[in-house]
């Protein structure tokens, strides 16, 4: 026994050109039951108290009404409000029904199977298409209003939305590609082993609870016809973030020291935080080994040679090289122009640029959605 909105959204989907096996798959019921309610109509039928059928007569068989309204006549329409009330609210699921049946048409979907945030985007469709007021779209799709704010909020930015299929397409459309740069040659610090190296205490595991938990550093060298700039970061791996960058015309231990102190600020007190790096010389000499052991850190270090061994760093390292360096031309662009064009982007890639995996906020909302400083 099927429910009524099973039964109507089998007709909507054979009424939209739906054959009887697509009908069946989009409301959940077998082939036959789509089939036999295709012949002879919908199986449900009012009934009264002892059983007489409440169906309204035929419309040949309905007695006419006379000219005026009596007393008898204005009570039968007063008792009829609230079916009038019921066949708009028919109505209105009606049109709710064809547009959820035009969204899905074709996708194998089930509305049962629809998240929280389709039903959202679908409902800000609805709601541009038909004018309806928030309350009967929550109601018809069946999510509570806080968790449809919840993922109306996440789907603005700035006043646009729009899928990921929709931003595709338009990329197609104006002939916009992502650059993506050929393998090269990796510039190395490698210098030999300047001392004992630590143990790696990572072990390819880049993920924490908290900011100061794990951090990864490494120095890029990003060259440009007027000269070289190095980049030192240290980034946090519960979110990705840079905590702190320093850019400088040297890859030597300043920088390196220089970044990391930046990243000490707002470290929670006596938090056991593990800084992982590769085995280059400024990461052995000890000045570096010496602040780690003053503010408490836990030295840990890839294996020899092993860029893998400190891939979240190299990763992050890879956008600012893709999305900013490559694919544009710096001639005529000094050193200097360069470190300050390399700064707003950084500042941008915490700010503005938004990712997959933390729900599509920047770095810095990250983080203020979660309560921990930016």
């Amino acid at each position: 026994m099927y429910d009524r909105e099973t039964v109507e959204m089998a007709l909507y989907a054979l009424s939209e050109g739906a054959s009887y096996a697509e009908a069946a798959e989009f409301a959940g019921a077998s082939r036959d039951a789509v089939r036999r309610w295709a012949r002879v109509g919908p199986p449900h039928e009012r009934r009264g108290r002892r059983g007489r059928s409440c169906a309204r007569p035929p419309a040949a068989e309905a007695p006419r009404r006379p000219a005026t309204m009596g007393p008898h006549d204005a009570e039968e329409a007063a008792m009829e409000e609230p079916d009038r009330a019921a066949y708009e609210a028919a109505m209105t699921e009606n049109m709710l029904l064809r547009a959820v049946l035009d969204d899905l048409k074709g996708a194998g979907s089930h509305p049962g199977s629809i998240s929280n945030r389709r039903k959202c985007e679908l409902g800000e469709r609805l709601r541009a298409a038909t004018g309806l007021p928030l309350r009967e779209i929550t109601a018809f799709s069946r999510i509570s209003k806080s968790s449809y704010e919840y993922h109306r909020a996440r789907l603005r930015r700035e006043g646009v939305r729009a899928s990921e299929k929709a931003v595709r397409r338009i990329m197609r459309e104006e002939g916009l590609e992502v650059p993506h740069a050929r393998r090269r040659r990796r510039w190395s610090s490698y210098a030999g082993e300047a001392s004992e190296a630590p143990p790696n205490l990572v072990a390819g595991r880049f993920s924490a609870g908290a900011p100061d938990e794990l951090r990864v550093t490494d120095v890029a060298e990003l060259r440009i016809p007027a000269g070289k700039a190095c980049l030192s970061a240290v980034a946090g791996c519960c979110d990705g973030l840079p905590a702190r960058r320093r850019v400088g015309t040297s890859p030597d231990a300043a920088l390196a020291d220089g970044s990391l102190l930046d990243a000490l600020a707002g470290r929670r007190e006596g938090a056991r935080t593990v800084v992982h790096s590769d085995r280059g010389a400024r990461y052995r000499w000890p000045g570096w080994v010496a602040l780690c052991e003053r503010h408490g850190l836990v030295r840990s270090m890839s294996a020899k040679g092993y860029s893998p061994d400190n891939a979240a760093c190299e990763g992050f390292f890879g956008r600012p090289e893709n999305e900013f360096l490559h694919h544009r031309d710096w001639r005529g662009v000094s050193l200097a122009e360069f470190c300050e064009r390399l700064e707003a982007y950084l500042a941008y890639y915490r700010e503005g640029r938004i990712k997959r995996s933390p729900g599509w906020l920047s770095p810095d909302e990250y983080r203020r959605s979660e309560g921990w400083a930016a």
